[in-house]
């Protein structure tokens, strides 16, 4: 194989998803291999539809306040080719903790929804949507309420969990159709929903209850009818979209519903509960023919401007991810202030953009160029490619654990191109060697993937990933 480019970025460099010579990512004779990477281009997985963000009140709030010019930057760089390539935008439906408080289409009850108002959605996420659309004109929206009106719930809040009234299924149901027509008629094309955010969680802040059972009760019975209805067939229905931890155990509560497998598109969760990778392989595996998207992760607590080790961790989760079975990737906010707002329960958290929103500068964390290292390159459509890896030496790292030698992905594209993706998260340089794995030959023996075209005698055929880096390697079949 040809290699064709390597980017990459790292703590210690200027790189920020920068193109990298051969020769700078050439390992020299004496360094120590590491590990190889044997890869089975002949065995695939799941086919990939892309990566996103939220993109909430609080997100076109703080973009607000930058130069229309600006903005503009701003979203061109996580939506546009030259940019991230973003292909989904995550937004709620009503207000969720990302807003400037409390507040829902139909405010009042209102059973006929004859007041449902588009005003508080227009004034700072409909722009936001628009400027990401024309950047992306294939921008897939997907659409979550973490709260119906207070009116339709159990505890009379749009907090504090509670539960939708029975009684008004069938009207949430007809709810979700009036949004999703109305992000329509402005241009926007909607392709996924998620029944509620966080179902187990009753939260100080817009949250609402619901069981796996009765998930799948209301998209068999309501939502998916309720889209037929009016020709809104190819809207997709995921459940659950809360962490890790119960994937399996509300897979299968949601499922036991009749009619459920038609009725559900797939599943989407977070990572709050920690990493828990072998659950989504395993809901995966159960139902391999749906999505399962990863929809919400970020550092919590409040905005760490500058911290490297915030990127490390979104690389980790979304390797870890993409290689258990997931099918989309999106991160949380797009952008909020210095501050990690603005919450209006103050439950702040970091983000890949950070603005100062009285000096109007825009800070890129390391998330966004960690998120940045797959988004670019592994384009939709493209499918996860098997490969093993073999450690040779303990590396650098606090514990000094085999496992913690490298991370990897690999995906084939529509273009026929192999995208590797290694990181290091340790303190020392990690040299590895790729192979390729040719079942079609009798031994079955490895050969190598790549032949180093640098001249120089002292450079083996091998690379290296520097201390606490993220490299992207591409090759031309």
């Amino acid at each position: 194989m040809n290699l064709i480019n390597t980017y990459e970025t790292s703590k210690d460099t200027d790189n920020r998803i920068k193109s990298i010579s051969e020769k700078k990512c050439a390992a020299r004779v004496d360094d120590n291999l590491s590990c190889t990477i044997t890869i089975d281009p002949k065995r695939t997985f799941q086919t990939f539809k892309g990566f996103g963000c939220a993109l909430t009140e609080s997100a076109g709030y703080v973009i607000s306040h930058l130069e229309a010019a600006d903005q503009k930057t701003v979203v061109k760089n996580c939506f546009s080719e030259k940019g991230n390539k973003y292909t989904f935008a995550r937004t709620h439906m009503n207000s969720c903790d990302f807003s400037l408080g409390n507040w829902a289409c139909v405010p009042q009850k209102d059973e006929s929804l004859k007041s449902f108002s588009f005003e508080r959605t227009d004034k700072y996420m409909t722009p936001l949507l628009k400027l990401a659309a024309k950047e992306n004109p294939g921008l897939n929206v997907m659409v979550t309420p973490w709260t119906p009106p207070a009116w339709m719930k159990t505890n009379n809040d749009m907090n504090h969990g509670g539960k939708l009234k029975k009684k008004y299924r069938k009207l949430w149901a007809e709810y979700f159709v009036r949004f999703i027509r109305g992000l329509n008629e402005r241009g926007l094309s909607v392709g996924y929903v998620s029944i509620q955010n966080e179902c187990e969680a009753a939260q100080t802040w817009d949250s609402c209850l619901w069981t796996g059972k009765e998930e799948g009760e209301f998209a068999v019975n309501y939502l998916k009818p309720a889209f037929s209805e009016n020709g809104l067939d190819d809207v997709k229905i995921l459940v659950w979209d809360h962490n890790r931890d119960m994937m399996v155990k509300r897979m299968k509560q949601s499922f036991s519903v009749p009619g459920a497998e038609k009725a559900i598109d797939g599943m989407a969760y977070h990572w709050y509960s920690g990493d828990q990778y072998d659950n989504v392989r395993a809901c995966a595996k159960a139902h391999p023919d749906m999505d399962f998207f990863f929809t919400e992760g970020s550092i919590e607590g409040g905005a760490r401007p500058g911290k490297w080790y915030v990127g490390e961790r979104y690389g980790h989760n979304i390797i870890n991810d993409l290689n258990a079975g997931c099918t989309a990737w999106m991160d949380w906010n797009m952008a909020l202030d210095i501050v990690g707002g603005p919450n209006h329960v103050n439950n702040f958290c970091d983000a890949q953009i950070l603005i100062d929103t009285e000096k109007k500068e825009v800070l890129y964390q390391s998330s966004y160029y960690y998120i940045g290292q797959f988004s670019r390159f592994i384009v939709p459509s493209s499918k996860r490619v098997d490969f093993k890896m073999t450690p040779y030496m303990v590396p650098a790292a606090f514990d000094g654990k085999m496992g913690n030698t490298m991370e990897c992905t690999v995906f084939v594209t529509p273009q026929n191109q192999l995208v590797v993706v290694v990181m290091n998260r340790t303190e020392a340089d990690m040299i590895f060697e790729l192979k390729l794995d040719d079942l079609g030959m009798k031994d079955k023996k490895e050969k190598t993937l790549y032949t180093s075209k640098v001249t120089d005698k002292n450079v083996k055929n091998c690379f290296v990933c520097p201390p606490r880096g993220i490299q992207t390697y591409i090759f031309e079949q």
